[in-house]
């Protein structure tokens, strides 16, 4: 009856054409209300736990950085540089476009942004150069998506914070599917430019432009690799990215004035508004389906119905390539990444690379129809119709098929950068707590105290300093109930025990306590029945 009552809740909100953070608002509630133990209290923590979390910090920062760059000269520096560097190349200032499109994404982390830091000055040059307009609109539009793919990427953070795994795997992960997308659509220039009349390198202008943006060039190479080295983290980096952006387009190009900034400061704001209170509304609602074991089950009844890995891998990627058409990124990656990414990894995928094959999927979402942010910011900027755009892209679609099929046929694709290929990062909860996040256990929490077994579900143990380690035995159903995690806070309550980290919470509820008589002791979590050692 609750699930007919959430179906219904779900009509009325897309009928009466409610935002999507009214939509999570309702949804969370209703969960907490009727579905839960009535008590709403526990959204307002939820709320605050998830706003506590550092990485949040980037998304606002990444965003920033790219509005500044966007107002600034870097995206007409970088330009300038690249088509003197392709000017011989078969259709060089169309590969010039593309090249300058994947430098512009590694440093802002935003596809609209590239597209209209980019698009805005390529279509007018490509157009006045003599290339076909359609051909033009296509790889731009494509082009401006890989600031999704390669890192940084906001859509990555929000993965990996709703997953509860390395943004610095993910990262890097990033940058080898980021490199097949970028060498694919500079294939496709140059075959379907190849008759373009070709430039010439010259000396002199290769000079100009390097001097002129290498301050520019050296951006992505600042914020990556102070990320890549470990010099700083990718929360620090987008600090690193904003404080840049200014040094180098107020004090050096002074080609943004400074009374220009708080406009751009506003423009940020507006766009973080919404997407973080959806966000925490979603960490909210993502702790609820953990407590009550959702993603266990579906994980349970996807397996009695999909046996083969393959199988997953083709069904999960026609539903993510269907998703991307009707839901923008960051709401298809809030609602589906915590269901889905439980069921990858008991089909033995690797989270990372599983996270690079959602944003893969959902890249594409970017560029088709009805939904495709892409396709109304290139409508706009190219003061084309939009039917016309979306014929543009349609080729370049197929292009992005191929290299999905690839990213998720060859892992290593993603990993091979990865330490130890991302197999450590097969956990929810990867992040090690602080010293002073253990609080001792009081005398009733003591009979916790010790290793208990499950094998159904692996191993919990609890020490008396507030500490507990999980860890589920390879290769059993354990994968998908316990995150394997080294060492992480405990709190426990009468009704239940939450493990706590800097990434996210797990909660088991206690169906059965130890008693003090019981030889062995045993205690039941979850509806599962463990023995202590």
């Amino acid at each position: 009856m609750e699930g007919l009552g959430l179906v219904l809740l779900l009509l009325a909100m897309v009928l009466l054409g409610q935002p999507l953070f009214v939509m999570m608002g309702a949804v969370t509630g209703y969960c907490f209300l009727f579905m839960g133990d009535g008590n709403m209290k526990g959204i307002i923590e939820d709320v605050f736990y998830a706003a506590d979390k550092e990485i949040l910090l980037a998304i606002p920062l990444f965003i920033l950085a790219g509005n500044l760059m966007t107002h600034g000269s870097i995206a007409r520096r970088l330009i300038r540089l690249g088509a003197s560097l392709t000017a011989p190349i078969p259709s060089g200032l169309a590969v010039a476009a593309v090249i300058s499109c994947g430098i512009f994404a590694a440093i802002s982390g935003s596809s609209p942004v590239t597209l209209i830091a980019i698009g805005g000055i390529m279509y007018p040059a490509l157009k006045k150069a003599g290339y076909d307009p359609n051909f033009a609109m296509g790889i731009l539009s494509s082009g401006g998506t890989l600031g999704i793919i390669i890192p940084p990427s906001i859509p990555m953070i929000i993965y990996a914070i709703m997953v509860g795994v390395s943004v610095m795997d993910l990262f890097i992960a990033g940058v080898g599917p980021g490199l097949l997308l970028l060498t694919a659509l500079i294939i496709y220039s140059v075959v379907r430019g190849w008759g373009m009349q070709r430039g010439k390198w010259e000396s002199k202008e290769i000079l100009s432009s390097i001097k002129e943006g290498v301050l520019a060039l050296m951006m992505p190479g600042v914020i990556l690799g102070g990320i890549y080295s470990g010099f700083f983290t990718a929360t620090e980096s987008a600090a690193v990215a904003v404080l840049y952006a200014i040094l180098v387009e107020v004090l050096i190009h002074r080609d943004l004035k400074i009374s220009k900034l708080p406009e751009i400061l506003t423009e940020s704001a507006e766009m973080l508004g919404t997407l973080f209170l959806i966000l925490l509304l979603a960490v909210s609602l993502n702790k609820f389906m953990t407590f009550e074991n959702i993603p266990q089950t579906l994980v349970e009844k996807l397996s009695e119905l999909i046996s083969s890995k393959v199988t997953f891998l083709i069904g999960v990627n026609i539903l993510l390539l269907i998703v991307g058409c009707v839901m923008d990124i960051m709401s298809a990656i809030l609602v589906l990444a915590p269901l889905l990414a439980p069921m990858a990894v008991h089909y033995g995928i690797n989270p990372i690379h599983f996270g690079i094959i959602m944003i893969v999927n959902l890249e594409i979402g970017y560029i088709t129809p009805p939904v495709g942010v892409n396709l109304f910011v290139a409508s706009s900027i190219f003061k084309e119709p939009l039917g016309r755009v979306i014929k543009a892209v349609s080729p370049l679609v197929i292009v992005f098929i191929v290299c999905l099929g690839l990213v998720t046929a060859i892992p290593e694709i993603a990993l091979f950068a990865v330490k130890d290929g991302g197999k450590s990062r097969k956990v929810m909860i990867p992040d090690q707590p602080k010293e002073s996040a253990l609080i001792p256990l009081s005398t009733e929490q003591k009979k916790f105290i010790g290793r208990w077994t499950s094998e159904e579900t692996g191993t919990i143990e609890i020490t008396e300093e507030g500490a507990i380690s999980l860890n589920p035995p390879i290769g059993k159903k354990g994968d998908n109930v316990l995150p394997k995690v080294d060492s992480a806070a405990v709190e426990i309550l009468p009704d239940k025990i939450t493990v706590k980290s800097d990434a996210v919470t797990k909660e088991f509820k206690i169906d059965e306590a130890p008693k003090e008589k019981d030889d062995p002791k045993k205690m039941k979590l979850n509806g599962v029945e463990y023995t202590l050692e």
